[in-house]
């Protein structure tokens, strides 16, 4: 048989050695390739820029509805302290001297004075959530302001007609506002207990809590030591 030309046998032998030598760049040359297209793809959950969140209508309109409500308890407790403990006892003369149970009428007014003035306040800020609302209000804001400090006259006893009659005009303006606006006022009378408390109305009407559970006394009568 024939032997091979030197030539020709190195060229046969130089074919498998050229293949694998190209065989690692040409996967070297896939995976630069792989890299390549994730460096320029689109960007993942991690990096993507989220878009701020924006209310929904149905979310406004919960805002809205929420603002009136507190708007009308807070307004109607104000509304009911003036008239049952300062211009209700006032019309009667609770207040004059001599009158009887007039220290305790006029300690009521004092209370009722001041609660109706931060009741009015919180529900003018209450309208501030409801567009319409806000706007009827706003010019009642000076009058409601005109009503700080009048507490203490009404306590001392030097609160006259023209102080009963603030109390009266600011009221019944409060009211139309929040009529006109579809959140009608009424008058809802708080306790002297609750004018004393002075907080809002989840804090003044808020279910009692029950209180803790207290250790049973030792069988032997004698009480138990404090933490």
């Amino acid at each position: 048989m024939p032997r091979t030309s030197t030539p020709a046998r190195r060229a046969l032998l130089a074919v498998p050695l050229t293949c694998a030598l190209l065989l690692p760049l040409v996967a070297c040359d896939d995976k630069d390739t792989g890299r390549a297209a994730n460096a320029t793809g689109a960007p993942t959950s991690a990096t993507a820029p989220t878009s701020a969140t924006t209310p929904s209508p149905t979310d406004e309109v919960e805002t809205q509805r929420l603002a009136k409500t507190r708007f009308v308890a807070n307004a109607s407790l104000a509304a009911g302290a003036a008239y049952q403990w300062i211009v209700k006892p006032y019309r009667a003369g609770k207040f004059q001297k001599g009158a009887d149970g007039r220290k305790f009428a006029l300690v009521k007014a004092g209370l009722a004075g001041g609660f109706t003035y931060n009741r009015l306040k919180a529900a003018l800020n209450n309208a501030k959530g409801d567009p319409l609302l806000s706007k009827a209000v706003a010019p009642l804001s000076e009058g409601i302001e005109s009503l700080k400090g009048l507490g203490t006259k009404l306590a001392a006893g030097t609160a006259g007609v023209a102080d009963i009659g603030m109390f009266e005009n600011v009221i019944g303006g409060v009211k139309e506002a929040g009529k006109d606006a579809g959140a009608e006022v009424t008058e809802k009378v708080p306790s002297a207990g609750e004018m004393a408390k002075g907080g809002s109305p989840a804090e003044v009407f808020a279910p009692a809590q029950p209180s803790p559970r207290q250790p049973h006394a030792p069988s032997n009568g004698s009480a138990m030591p404090e933490n």
